[in-house]
């Protein structure tokens, strides 16, 4: 038996009031679940990092929006029991997770990484390839500034799986590089020399643990010397200290006589090359020898 006009009104008119208390409750959840958004970062940002306080406060509020609209349901529809919106949910949740598993994942990655805390908000760290200053974590990925200005988005499943280098976790970290000096040089000089040339003062290099010179390897002109020393971690301070310290070692070699040579090349004298030095025959671009004919 259908509705006439005068049905459809009784059920517009009886249904508004509840459909009125649905919108007030959307309404209020939204207001409510801002103010606990602002509460929370109000409260997090001076205990927790900036990201997990930005990151937390959001889950929260979408959190509590989302029970302020199934309860608007429930009021807008009487015969939908909560016991079905929450296996209707549970439901939707698995279908969600296959089809937003890519999403899932990330944001399941940033919450274990703002929990964990392997790095902050500052910290200069290396991803693969990447390296740069963590400007925030967010919901979906981790924000880095490259050394050369250039922001990466790195999705966060990608810096939890993957290794993950803090180079500002510690106050100071170690530099090296490599001098090769003659072999008519003493060795031990040498490594006094360079010890003593890091130790006098060089900028940004530290005292403490004290600078050091060791033998590596005799290569085929040079004995090489690792120069190693300790200085602040952050890229910038890196730079400048294995400059200062190179030019500094260099000039204490050059004053003390320590030579450090180029590497051997042999040369070997083929027809070409004694036809080229002596002139007895025409040699072409690509190192043969013209023959002549007569």
């Amino acid at each position: 038996m259908g509705l006439d006009a005068a049905d459809v009104l009784d059920l517009v008119v009886e249904a508004l009031p509840r459909v009125s208390f649905a919108i007030a409750v959307v309404v209020v959840g939204y207001l409510l679940s801002r103010a606990l958004r602002w509460a929370l970062r109000l409260v997090l940002t001076g205990r927790r990092t900036p990201s997990f306080a930005a990151v937390i406060s959001k889950l929260a509020g979408w959190a509590l929006l989302s029970l302020a609209v199934i309860v608007a349901i429930v009021a807008v529809f009487p015969s939908v029991k909560p016991v079905d919106m929450l296996a209707g949910l549970g439901f939707f949740s698995v279908a969600a997770g296959f089809a937003f598993r890519d999403i899932l994942e990330n944001l399941l990655s940033g919450l274990l990484l703002l929990l964990r805390q392997p790095f902050r908000s500052g910290d200069q760290i290396s991803v693969g390839e990447v390296s740069g200053t963590v400007l925030a974590i967010t919901i979906r990925e981790t924000r880095l500034k490259t050394f050369d200005g250039q922001l990466v988005l790195i999705p966060n499943r990608d810096v939890y799986k993957s290794v993950l280098t803090v180079g500002t976790h510690f106050p100071s970290r170690r530099m090296s590089f490599v001098v090769g000096i003659a072999y008519e040089n003493d060795a031990q000089e040498a490594r006094r020399v360079i010890q003593r040339a890091l130790a006098e003062g060089v900028p940004r290099v530290e005292d403490t643990p004290e600078p050091e010179a060791v033998v590596t390897q005799l290569g085929v002109s040079t004995v090489d010397l690792e120069a190693r020393f300790w200085c602040g971690p952050e890229q910038h301070d890196v730079v400048l200290a294995l400059d200062a310290a190179v030019r500094a070692v260099k000039q204490a070699l050059d004053d003390a006589g320590i030579e450090m040579p180029a590497d051997i090349i042999a040369l070997q004298a083929t027809p070409s090359l004694r036809a080229a030095i002596s002139g007895e025959a025409e040699v072409t671009p690509g190192g043969g020898v013209v023959r002549s004919s007569a």
